[in-house]
């Protein structure tokens, strides 16, 4: 049991160690909201993984603000929740804003963890000690540059590649790594810039044993993907699509994929994650977990959700410096040297934020009490 006592938003900006490009842009920072939820003298954290620009999402951070002051914030302030799967339900009268939602969300379980003195994954019903990492790679300016991003990415050590792809940037790129790497776990992610009469192009894809094509087509498809499906051999991999169980259920029902990608931001937080992670268990598809340039707190969350038993493929969870230096968290997260990362033991997500650090990529704060 655990009372709703403050909110805390914090509009912050960090810049990434290099740019990072896929089909709808190239990004040199990224702005984003930290939500804290406070009881008593314990403080949970949540990341909203919603970008300055409505180019991945319909949901912004000034959409994600304004949609969690005025309307979330009033249904979880003085409120005291028997358990963190409760938020979620409680902010039905809410359409959508998946995003906004997730970042309360999940800042109570941080919270209800630190309450139980657990770290997170225990709370939501994981058992692994470490993870896989995979890495995803931009579109960059060349072939050489291409191949010298996976070269470092392999000597690190991380289990799988994915790189983005579009138009003119897709088949010559593939046949390149195949070529120089051989038979290295390789995915390609298209973020939805194709179309169904892309078809015969994208089964060029299937010659180079491709683990998966993450949404090849429009953000909000499900039926073009299940036609796309039965044309290519390469598995169809959905994430932008996915935004509720009930899509995850119809997608899976009409044979749309055959993995999926879960981001928790993307589908409302961890209680929606794991509803999806266990349909998609029930019916033998594979699921990893995606990534959305979060800083080390979305990233600890990322970690213990990861810890789940049908999470079986190599997630988007690389380093903190890989896109930060420094990261909000002392110490950041780390990639062993065999492409693995050690899940938090603390409790709640496990991590701390660096106050100076937090401070000087703040620009603007805003508090609620009950």
């Amino acid at each position: 049991m655990f009372r709703v006592d403050r909110l805390t938003l914090r509009l912050l900006r960090l810049p990434l160690v290099a740019f990072f490009e896929t089909s709808f842009g190239r990004a040199y920072d990224r702005t984003f909201v930290l939500v804290t939820l406070a009881s008593d003298d314990v403080d949970g954290l949540g990341e909203c993984v919603a970008d300055a620009n409505p180019f991945y999402s319909a949901e912004t951070t000034t959409t994600a603000w304004h949609i969690i002051k005025d309307f979330i914030a009033p249904l979880v302030l003085g409120r005291s929740f028997a358990h963190p799967r409760d938020v979620y339900p409680a902010l039905q009268r809410v359409r959508g804003h998946q995003m906004a939602k997730a970042a309360v969300e999940m800042a109570a379980w941080d919270l209800a963890a630190q309450k139980a003195g657990v770290p997170l994954y225990r709370l939501l019903g994981g058992s692994r000690t470490s993870i896989e990492s995979g890495v995803s790679i931009g579109i960059q300016d060349s072939l050489d540059h291409l191949a010298a991003k996976i070269e470092t990415e392999l000597a690190a050590g991380y289990r799988r590649i994915k790189m983005k792809i579009k138009p003119g940037w897709d088949l010559k790129a593939v046949e390149m790594v195949r070529a120089r790497f051989g038979d290295i776990p390789l995915m390609v992610d298209a973020n939805g810039c194709y179309t169904l009469g892309d078809a015969a192009h994208l089964a060029a894809l299937d010659r180079f044993n491709l683990m998966m094509i993450e949404q090849p087509l429009e953000y909000d498809d499900l039926r073009d993907h299940a036609a796309l499906q039965r044309q290519i051999r390469t598995p169809i991999c959905l994430d932008e699509s996915i935004h509720t169980v009930r899509h995850a259920e119809e997608a899976i029902a009409i044979g749309a994929c055959r993995v999926i990608n879960i981001k928790p931001g993307r589908v409302g937080g961890h209680r929606e994650s794991i509803a999806v992670h266990d349909i998609a268990a029930a019916h033998g598809i594979p699921v990893w977990h995606g990534g959305m340039l979060e800083s080390g707190v979305g990233r600890a969350h990322n970690i213990h959700l990861s810890t789940l038993a049908n999470f079986t493929l190599p997630g988007d969870i690389a380093a903190s410096r890989r896109y930060y230096e420094p990261d909000l968290i002392e110490p950041g997260i780390e990639v062993r040297s065999d492409g693995t990362i050690e899940v938090p033991q603390a409790p709640g997500i496990g991590v701390s934020m660096d106050p100076d650090r937090v401070r000087a990529a703040t620009i603007e704060t805003y508090e609620l009490r009950a």
